[in-house]
């Protein structure tokens, strides 16, 4: 008995749970599926790695993302859509003939003596108009396209440039950045020298001056370098302040050609002359097709009349349009003409422009080349031999502070003017592999 009141004690201190595990269960259970499907969709509706990394990773998001040539692709694609309407015949036309109505019993039936008639009619464009209208919109259609390659072309050399100038940006921090520990290093130099009355705290404090001065610098770069990441994301198609990846090296950008008229040679083979040539040519087929409107179309209609209940009689008809306005027919054969000019003088204009554009960049691409090759094989070897003999000759007082300073300066500015210089050559190889048309 004591045992059986203990246990009824047990209870009322311990009364049961106010849910039993089989419901809490049910209720997990619709959590718990939620979460595996949320844990299988993860890798598809993960966001994809930010682009920075390397050159080609900016190359494919430009060429899959950029909103620009996604309107270009459906522009294309609709020009090739205009293709077949182009050539096609017109509807035909269907007619419906109610005589012999009564004005005062118009709703008779046709057995009380009304006549109805049934036309069906049929225009057919002669004289090959129809094939010369499909081929102008071919045309249209190629131009279209080739305005996306040329687009696709200038909008991979500008990410180029702008990554160029982002990575430039980070590579002059870095610089900076080391030339504010060398003068961290000798105003050590200078406060020792000036503890054991070696040399004047006017140094120490000049060190610092300088230090203040690169500092400065080195905002500016900093400021370079979030402009030209804001451009970057404008040309990807990104927010202005969407993450970059930082670089994982210097971008290479390779110039087939070796010399300015081997790069000029394909010059005519350029998307941007190719589409205005297909524009002309456009322009020639719409000449002979206005020519072709001299002459008249014919349409062609069947019909059939019914009397009361019954076909009373067929009827074949043929019409032929009269050439009558003459003078509206000339000033657009006129105007086909002069688009014609205007389309070879634009075709025209764009091959210099091209030409134009190769020169400037290939003149920017040797010149910036050949500086930094005169850089890094003579200036940075005689500056850093120039700041070593100064070091050692102003830590044995050999030479004054100003000398030790000047060779710092010189040496870590090559050591800049090399970066700068690689920078121009990267972007002049950039807008000559967009007039040779390296797009990958």
């Amino acid at each position: 008995m004591p045992f059986l009141l203990n246990r009824l004690q047990a209870k009322r201190l311990h009364p049961r749970p106010l849910c039993h595990p089989g419901h809490a269960l049910r209720h997990l259970m619709p959590c718990l599926l939620a979460g595996a499907l949320w844990i299988l969709a993860l890798p598809a509706t993960a966001t994809e790695p930010a682009p920075g990394h390397s050159l080609e990773s900016i190359r494919t998001w430009v060429l899959e993302h950029n909103p620009e040539l996604r309107a270009l692709d459906l522009e294309a694609q609709a020009a090739e859509a205009r293709i077949l309407p182009a050539g096609a015949l017109p509807d035909p036309s269907a007619s419906v003939d109610f005589r012999g109505l009564d004005p005062d019993k118009p709703w008779r039936t046709p057995d009380a003596g009304r006549q109805v008639d049934y036309a069906l009619r049929q225009r057919f464009p002669l004289w090959g108009k129809r094939g010369l209208a499909r081929t102008a919109a071919s045309q249209d259609a190629v131009a279209v396209g080739l305005d996306r390659i040329t687009a696709a072309r200038d909008l991979l050399a500008s990410a180029e440039a702008a990554y160029t100038r982002f990575w430039h940006a980070d590579q002059a921090v870095t610089v900076l950045d080391r030339r504010i520990v060398l003068l961290r290093q000798i105003e050590e130099i200078a406060s020792v020298r000036y503890a054991l009355g070696r040399a004047a705290q006017q140094d120490a404090i000049r060190a610092q001056v300088e230090q203040t001065s690169v500092q400065r610098e080195r905002i500016e770069r900093i400021a370079a370098k979030q402009e030209a990441a804001a451009t970057l994301n404008a040309v990807l198609g990104r927010r202005s302040d969407a993450p970059l990846a930082t670089p994982a090296g210097a971008p290479s950008l390779f110039v087939r050609s070796t010399s300015l008229s081997e790069a000029l040679d394909g010059a005519d083979a350029h998307p941007a002359v190719r589409s205005q040539q297909a524009r002309a040519e456009a322009a020639r087929t719409n000449v002979v097709l206005e020519r072709r409107k001299r002459f008249p179309d014919i349409t062609v209609g069947v019909g059939a009349m019914q009397f009361g209940n019954g076909i009373e009689s067929t009827a074949l008809m043929l019409e032929v349009e009269i050439p009558f306005q003459q003078r509206a027919r000339r000033e657009r054969e006129r105007e086909s003409r002069l688009l014609e000019e205007a389309a070879l003088a634009r075709r025209d204009a764009t091959l210099r422009t091209v030409e134009e554009q190769g020169a400037s960049a290939w003149a920017q691409w040797t010149s910036a080349r050949e500086r930094r090759g005169l850089i890094e094989n003579t200036l940075l070897p005689q500056a850093d031999a120039t700041w070593q003999s100064a070091l050692a000759s102003y830590q044995v007082g050999e030479v004054d502070f100003g000398t030790l300073l000047g060779a710092l300066n010189e040496w870590q500015g090559a050591d800049l003017a090399r970066v700068d210089a690689l920078r121009d050559e990267l972007l002049g190889a950039a807008a000559v592999r967009a007039i040779e048309g390296e797009i990958r």
